[in-house]
C-alpha cells in the first residue's frame, strides 16, 4: 500500500484590497496529513484531533474534494485519509482549504502527478463550496502553488504565482470562530 504525509499550511487570503482574489501560504500552522492509496474502493476518512469534523466524505471537505478527483481519475482506487487538523476551524486561517488542498495534492502525488495543479485547485474548491456555500480559491491556491497568488478568475480557472521578497508575517489570532 502506497502511503504518503502531508503536510498543508495555513493561508491568510483578502489581502488588502485583495478581497478573495489575493492569498499567501504561511509556514506554520498547517494541517498534517497521511494518504493511503487503497484497493478498496471509496474514502475513508479518521481524525486524530479534538474538533469533530465529519468523517463521512460528502460531508467532509478534504473527502468531497477526494471525490471530485475521482470522479475524473480514469483508473479504479481507493484512500484511507487520516487529518490531524493543526489550524483550527473557523479561524480565518484557511482551515477547510488547507484539508481540501492537501488531501487532493497528496492524492495526486500517488496517483504520478496525473493531474496538473490547476486541476487540484479545481477539485479542491469543492470543499469550499461544502464549507462556505461558494466555490473560491483564495485560500487553495496558496496551499497549492506556496507563495502568494493571485486569482484572476475562477471560471475559467486563472491563477498567476506572484514573486514577492522574503516576508516575515505575525498572525495575532483571538481564539474566536467564525462560522
Amino acid at each position: 500500500m502506497k502511503t504518503i504525509k502531508r503536510y498543508s499550511p495555513a493561508t491568510v487570503a483578502n489581502l488588502v484590497c485583495g478581497f478573495d482574489i489575493l492569498g499567501m501560504a504561511l509556514n506554520d500552522p498547517g494541517d498534517e496529513m497521511e494518504l493511503s492509496l487503497s484497493d478498496q474502493p471509496g474514502i475513508r476518512i479518521s481524525h486524530l484531533d479534538e474538533f469533530n469534523l465529519p468523517t463521512e466524505p460528502i460531508n467532509n471537505v478534504a473527502g468531497v474534494a477526494l471525490l471530485a478527483l475521482l470522479e475524473e481519475y480514469p483508473g479504479k482506487t481507493g484512500f484511507d485519509l487520516v487529518i490531524n487538523k493543526k489550524i483550527k476551524p473557523g479561524s480565518g486561517l484557511g482551515s477547510s482549504a488547507a484539508s481540501a488542498a492537501g488531501a487532493v495534492v497528496a492524492a495526486n502525488h500517488l496517483l504520478n502527478d496525473h493531474f496538473s495543479k490547476e486541476d487540484l485547485v479545481r477539485f479542491a474548491m469543492n470543499g469550499e463550496k461544502l464549507a462556505s456555500g461558494v466555490k473560491h480559491a483564495d485560500n487553495i491556491a496558496p496551499c497549492i502553488y506556496g507563495g502568494v497568488t493571485l486569482i484572476r478568475s475562477i471560471f475559467p480557472l486563472d491563477i498567476i504565482s506572484l514573486t514577492a521578497p522574503a516576508l516575515y508575517v505575525t498572525v495575532v489570532h483571538p481564539q474566536i470562530e467564525i462560522k
